[in-house]
């Protein structure tokens, strides 16, 4: 199985709201319950550091960044989103996005990335920390999904 990174374009759609429509279904990869049409989700993400993993022809996976604040004060910092596709996981696609997400993001001057996990999505919790992510707390009933309040763990990175 070989990797390869490229950057997400429009043409991915399809694919990229699949991918985000199957880690919706897992109940443990974001407080979304819908996927937004193209123009949402561009506008709610940095034009910048939005990259695709195929396998073999295929999109496997894809990773992006969206602003925590739009006060200028924060333009540095950025809230990850990895997403890969069911029959590609645990193939270490989730790492090499995370890890070009990074590169990317600091060649764009990004200083902190940050990430809200669900304590249940122990993988996700596990690949950011192996790419230098390290918890800063626990955000009790920070929302609810499907009538149920929800914890997150909150994750960062520090650029060098």
């Amino acid at each position: 199985m070989q990797i390869q990174l490229g950057f997400l374009r429009f043409t991915h759609w399809l694919d990229v709201r699949r991918i985000y429509l199957e880690g919706i279904a897992t109940g443990h990869a974001t407080f979304e319950t819908e996927v937004p049409d193209w123009p949402k989700w561009d506008s709610e993400h940095l034009p910048h550091s939005r990259l695709i993993a195929t396998v073999d022809g295929s999109v496997g996976g894809w990773a992006a960044l969206s602003p925590v604040s739009r006060r200028a004060a924060y333009a540095g910092v950025a809230e990850v989103s990895v997403y890969v596709a069911a029959e590609y996981r645990g193939r270490g696609i989730g790492k090499a996005l995370l890890q070009e997400l990074i590169s990317e993001a600091e060649q764009n001057g990004m200083w902190t990335l940050q990430a809200s996990i669900f304590p249940e999505n122990e993988t996700s919790i596990a690949l950011h920390r192996s790419c230098g992510f390290r918890e800063v707390g626990r955000r009790e009933k920070i929302a609810q999904l499907n009538g149920v309040w929800r914890d997150t763990v909150l994750l960062e990175r520090r650029s060098k």
